[in-house]
């Protein structure tokens, strides 16, 4: 299939529900070959907000789902976002038990969940206190069959419409994932998706004629919202269950993808494939790739430019809230930026509270996108907030001009030596030895410096960890880092612990080393 053209539309207001009503057979999500309408999507959702009021469900209240990427989830959050609901998309790769967890902290009256996920609850016996249980897969003793959801509901749109939200839950590398909770009620659908398709005019999306790429699970808010803002705007989504570089690019031409929303070990991926698949790609109707969820090593960024072009956007950003954005020309001047945040909506702090002076790293506070509260957590929610500012730990600097950096995270700081070592920086130096093809950086105790700098790499193909490769990824990093940053010691693991958005979880990364540690000291004991 080549491009996919647009007919009628751009006088229709940015909103899925509208383009159903001004050109309903335009195509809205295309998934394993099968195309929906936008007409066929609405149908379907007015059905599912029909019966959600049908089974007593009314504004405040929560819808969950426990999916993989699923033509189904567009109807389930667009439908509770137009009748006042929260819709919580829970991670699909979560056991039984943190998927309970998430249910019960949210609230959920109703959850739907995959096959796979719903034989998951129910082999672990793991009580799911939603009320109302329906499954896309084998019915199971409690829950109803997913078609049941909607069946025989009008199709049209039901009566007192309100804007719902969704209710994301942060990845949790430092603890239980927190639910961010925006009040909801006092919008209309049409209001928030105008807001939704705002956002993605910043990054250059205007015409409603794209198509949208989504390589990303769902679940997590970022590729959800980009995809959403996309799909009211009139583009068309193209769905992938899973990140694979070579169905990235062939789905590019076949489908003349216009936009995509990435993480930086997307990119990574995509440098790895063979030098031959690259150069016969056609990414040429690519218009705008939008990139977050980690930092990305300014290499890596350069060699995706000089790939694709200056498409290139970053932004960094939360399930709080979007703190600063970059376009490519930004990011070529300013290499390494995360934008210049709009004047007066970004303070760097100190331990203390004290602003930092221009250059000095601190903590990263921010003006939140939309007023939020971490659901059961009034403590957490005053914690991580400064007058009208709020944080989620990042910690980085504001040059003269006003541009952005991240340093990382407090809490992956590493003090060695009374000095502080910011991680990022440690893996975007390694990064550029033509070895490596993923570096995680941790801090461990060590009686001399406190804490010393462990470098865990994965090799590229054609490498295999050895005395030499360390030696000469030492020898790299002797030149290209400072001595109190250099790592004092270097692993080699074949696969990194990261969350669906590409963060690294570096406290599981921790725990590899310490079992590896713990196993190599058993293996020299004396038998």
């Amino acid at each position: 299939m080549n491009a996919i053209s647009s007919s009628g539309g751009d006088e229709a207001a940015p909103s899925a529900y509208q383009w159903a009503e001004v050109d309903p057979s335009r195509t809205a999500v295309i998934q394993r070959d099968h195309e929906i309408t936008f007409g066929q999507l609405i149908g379907r959702t007015n059905q599912l907000s029909h019966h959600f009021r049908e089974l007593g469900l009314g504004v405040g209240d929560v819808v969950a789902s426990f999916l993989e990427n699923e033509p189904e989830y567009w109807e389930l959050t667009l439908a509770a976002q137009q009748i006042g609901l929260y819709y919580v998309p829970i991670n699909s790769h979560l056991k039984a038990e943190e998927a309970a967890y998430i249910v019960h902290n949210s609230g959920a009256k109703l959850l739907v969940a995959g096959a796979a996920q719903a034989g998951l609850l129910a082999s672990n016996g793991t009580v799911v206190e939603a009320k109302h249980l329906f499954t896309l897969g084998e019915v199971l003793a409690g829950w109803r069959p997913y078609s049941d959801l909607g069946h025989g509901k009008p199709t049209g749109a039901p009566v007192d419409r309100v804007a719902g939200a969704i209710m994301g839950y942060t990845s949790g590398t430092t603890g239980q994932p927190k639910g961010v909770k925006r009040k909801v009620g006092h919008e209309t659908p049409e209001q928030v998706a105008i807001r939704s398709v705002a956002m993605i005019n910043s990054f250059g999306l205007t015409r409603p004629d794209g198509v949208h790429l989504v390589c990303s699970p769902l679940y997590h808010s970022a590729p959800a919202a980009f995809a959403a803002a996309a799909l009211h705007l009139g583009h068309t989504l193209v769905v992938h269950e899973k990140f694979d570089a070579e169905w990235v690019l062939r789905d590019v031409e076949r489908y003349g993808v216009t936009n995509s929303h990435m993480v930086p070990t997307h990119f990574h991926r995509l440098l790895s494939l063979p030098d031959k698949t690259k150069a016969a790609a056609d990414t040429s109707s690519l218009q705008t790739a939008i990139h977050a969820g980690a930092p990305c090593p300014p290499s890596v960024k350069r060699r995706m430019i000089d790939w694709w072009g200056p498409i290139i956007w970053e932004y960094l950003g939360a399930t709080e809230g979007i703190i600063a954005q970059a376009s490519p020309s930004e990011w070529l001047e300013h290499p390494g930026t995360h934008g210049r945040p709009e004047p007066g909506s970004v303070v760097i702090l100190d331990e203390f509270g004290a602003e930092q002076p221009t250059g000095e790293s601190g903590r990263i506070f921010f003006r939140a996108t939309l007023p939020y509260e971490y659901v059961g957590d009034p403590d957490k929610t005053r914690e991580n907030r400064q007058g009208d500012f709020v944080t989620v730990g990042d910690l980085g600097y504001l040059d003269a001009e006003g541009y952005l950096y991240l340093k990382g995270r407090r809490d992956d700081l590493i003090l060695s030596g009374g000095a502080n070592v910011y991680p990022v920086e440690v893996e975007q130096a390694l990064i550029g030895h033509p070895a490596v093809a993923d570096v995680g950086v941790i801090g461990v105790d060590d009686e001399e410096w406190g804490q010393k700098v462990v470098a865990v790499i994965q090799l590229n193909p054609g490498y295999s960890p050895s005395n030499e490769i360390r030696e000469d990824i030492d020898s790299f990093a002797r030149t290209n880092l400072g001595s109190y940053k250099r790592p004092k010691q270097i692993e080699f693991l074949n696969e990194f612990p990261r969350t669906p958005s590409g963060k690294l979880i570096r406290r599981n990364l921790r725990d590899i080393l310490t079992v590896r540690a713990a196993l190599a000291a058993e293996s020299s004991r004396p038998h």
